[in-house]
């Protein structure tokens, strides 16, 4: 298959993932939250095509885009979604805090850049010649760990590219009334290499991509890597208050499947769209099938009567 091709299908992939687990939430089969990556599919798809499979990846709340690009199971990630024993962390997790190889993910925006720039920098001891990347939100930016982690990062030359996915509302807050002056120049003042996109397409974020990993990588110094995107679903399920008219104009204009469609043949898609309707099909019917984890509740001899006179 084609690089083309092989991008179309995970975008694809994440795009019929995300659109399911909305439908079986509000079918009432998943339990805890959601957070849909609808709309930045060309971001994951471009980044780890071009990143190395053993990298070390933290990423955040809106994690199912990131896990299906670097190459997870849709199936582990439904069952977890709905709380079964089959799971990716046993149907604990849920949403937000996967884990899965050298993936990780965790709803605290700031809280995990600290980790991630720790992990790299065992990466730099160990000489692995293994980095970090860590995917935060443009409402991250105001966060003051993120700030001390650019500065270590920096100072000790940490392998570790900091992506960050503005998509332009944090939550509910639109990036103008949330972040204050240049993006990239927050970077920049710690002496950090910044690349910025701003567009869907994933043939112009995917050589960008692959700039920032190779300096990192090559260099052993951080990175900033600023994509400028759309996040079309609601931040959350359905808590959603911006302008539905100008969300289906954006979406109209920057919806990276349609823009990277033209380039394949029809012949192409359908075989896309039938192998991924099958693989999301399997997921979720084998998840809802699955055993629930079994609570055991495990009281020591004796406590049963404490207090008992």
């Amino acid at each position: 298959m084609t690089q083309n091709h092989d991008l179309y299908r995970t975008m694809l992939l994440i795009r019929r993932f995300e659109e399911r687990a909305l439908d079986e939430f509000s079918a009432g089969r998943l339990f805890g939250t959601t957070h849909a990556y609808i709309g930045q599919e060309a971001d994951a798809a471009a980044i780890f095509q071009a990143a190395s499979p053993d990298d070390i990846v933290w990423s955040n709340h809106r994690c199912h885009g990131h896990f299906l690009a670097d190459g997870g199971d849709p199936y582990k990630l439904a069952a977890e979604l709905m709380g079964k024993a089959t799971g990716l962390v046993g149907g604990r997790g849920g949403s937000q805090h996967i884990h899965w190889r050298n993936f990780y993910s965790n709803g605290i925006q700031g809280g995990i850049v600290p980790v991630a720039t720790g992990m790299a920098l065992a990466q730099k001891v160990q000489k692995t010649g293994l980095i970090a990347l860590v995917f935060i939100g443009d409402g991250t930016l105001g966060e003051g760990a993120l700030y001390e982690s650019l500065n270590i990062a920096a100072l000790w030359g940490l392998p570790i590219l900091f992506v960050i996915e503005n998509n332009r509302y944090a939550q509910t807050t639109p990036i103008e009334k949330g972040v204050a002056g240049s993006i990239p120049a927050r970077f920049e003042a710690f002496g950090i290499k910044t690349w910025e996109v701003d567009s869907s397409d994933v043939l112009e974020i995917r050589p960008r991509a692959a700039e920032a990993l190779g300096h990192v990588r090559g260099n052993v110094l951080p990175g900033a890597l600023i994509l400028h995107t759309y996040r079309f679903a609601a931040h959350s399920k359905g808590d959603d208050p911006r302008d539905r008219a100008a969300i289906a104009k954006i979406r109209a204009e920057f919806d990276p499947l349609a823009i990277h469609a033209p380039r394949l043949s029809s012949a192409e898609l359908a075989q896309a769209e039938a192998e991924v309707s099958t693989i999301i099909d399997d997921a979720f019917t084998r998840a809802f099938a699955d055993p629930f984890p079994v609570l055991e509740s495990k009281v020591s001899p004796g406590l049963g009567h404490v207090g008992a006179g």
